[in-house]
């Protein structure tokens, strides 16, 4: 094995107050509002980077409006589905009271707004609405469980976050029959409804900086993130080897992805709403642990052949269940086979890859499918490194390297 260095895309951006400032100092709904009206801001559960500052400058911008900022946390039913636990996962992302200088009220319940004529009940935060006025701030970036022309975004927000649990049942359900086109029919309801003031549209470079914010007002909010979606797939990262025998992923956790890890990247969905296999086409995918910031959540741990028996043993159950069943999905969390250490895992890999010799298999270990700059590499994909600009190797050749305890050491240059 050997770790290889692959270029991705980099825009980063650190002058966040001044970039906010602009954005919003010239959009036109700011012509109807008026001094101490309030504004419910909805903040998801997603890792997203500089979340918290993006948040902060938001909502000094609008209190120097005049304006009276809470946020509502809007991600469906992460956190347990409880209003505690989204509290605590905003907390996770540095999005607090005290560190915002606004009040948050994680309360779940919802009413329903309308009906799609397919029959959907398109559920909405109650707390939001109670509001004068609705900010939605989300990145924008395909979706692990389905491909449209809308998929991870602020309009999944409106849709699917602030319809809690209630809302996400809903739209996972009816998207069996109907597809989740329903999301686009459904916020062109509600930004006719609700007084949507603005979106902040985040989206993030190859090394997972934030790299783009853009305000949108709600008459072109749709058609808006329809082109910025299309941007980030093209400057999104992959795995650049293709038809592997094994695909060693060190952590998941639904701060990494709605699914533990990212499908786009594993190529490997399995979903009631349609199966998938596409590059890099793993024959074994092993994931060996979960993220501590994932807070127990191991929804899409299915989704992964082997792993080992810490992860399994950082599993709380109730919040991956709840997660999994809420998106139709209970087989992302079933628990795969598991070992005690990952030697023990590697050698059920190539018992079960087809090969006669390990010397012939072809691995990449990564540390999440967020984290692609870094990766370590069998000594089959030599020459594939070698055709590739993109890529540098930047270790020796090396047999896997194990702790005492039979785990892979540090996955480091």
């Amino acid at each position: 094995m050997a770790v290889v260095k692959q270029k991705l895309y980099k825009s980063c951006i650190n002058n966040i107050p001044e970039i906010i400032s602009s954005s919003l100092s010239d959009i036109s709904p700011f012509k109807n509002i008026k001094p101490g009206e309030t504004v419910a801001i909805a903040v998801g559960s997603r890792g997203i980077d500089k979340i918290n500052s993006v948040v902060l400058n938001c909502i000094q911008f609008l209190k120097g409006k005049g304006l009276k900022p809470f946020i509502v946390p809007a991600m469906g039913s992460h956190g347990g589905a409880t209003a505690e636990g989204q509290e605590k996962t905003l907390e996770k992302l540095g999005i607090t009271e005290t560190s915002m200088g606004a009040p948050i009220f994680p309360e779940m319940e919802t009413c329903s707004l309308d009906k799609l004529p397919c029959g959907l009940n398109i559920y909405f935060s109650k707390k939001a609405l109670e509001a004068d006025h609705i900010v939605v701030i989300n990145r924008i970036k395909p979706h692990t469980k389905f491909t449209e022309d809308i998929e991870s975004g602020l309009c999944k927000m409106l849709t699917i976050g602030l319809g809690k649990i209630d809302g996400a049942a809903e739209f996972h359900r009816f998207a069996i029959g109907n597809s989740f086109k329903i999301i686009e029919e459904a916020v062109a309801i509600i930004l006719k409804k609700c007084n949507i003031l603005f979106g902040l549209a985040l989206t993030e470079d190859g090394y997972g900086n934030l790299s783009h914010i853009e305000t949108i007002d709600s008459s072109s909010l749709i058609e808006k993130e329809k082109n910025l979606l299309k941007d980030v797939y093209k400057k999104m990262s992959k795995i650049p080897f293709d038809n592997l025998d094994i695909l060693i992923v060190d952590y998941i956790g639904k701060n990494i992805s709605g699914i533990g890890m990212d499908s786009n990247i594993t190529g490997r969905h399995i979903d009631i709403t349609g199966d998938f296999k596409s590059s890099p086409h793993v024959k074994r995918i092993f994931v060996r642990d979960l993220d501590p910031d994932s807070d127990g959540n191991a929804n899409g741990i299915g989704l992964a052949d082997f792993t080992t028996k810490r992860l399994v043993n950082a599993v709380e159950f109730e919040k991956t269940y709840i997660n999994a069943l809420t998106a139709i999905s209970p087989e992302k969390a079933a628990i795969p086979i598991y070992f005690d250490s990952d030697r023990q895992v590697l050698n059920a890999c190539f018992q079960t890859i087809g090969l006669d010799s390990t010397v012939n298999a072809r691995i990449v270990r990564i540390k999440s499918t967020a984290s692609l700059e870094l990766m370590e590499i069998s000594k089959t994909l030599e020459k594939e490194i070698n055709d590739n600009l993109g890529i540098e190797q930047i270790s020796e050749w090396r047999p896997l390297q194990f702790n005492n305890n039979g785990n892979l050491i540090e996955l480091i240059g």
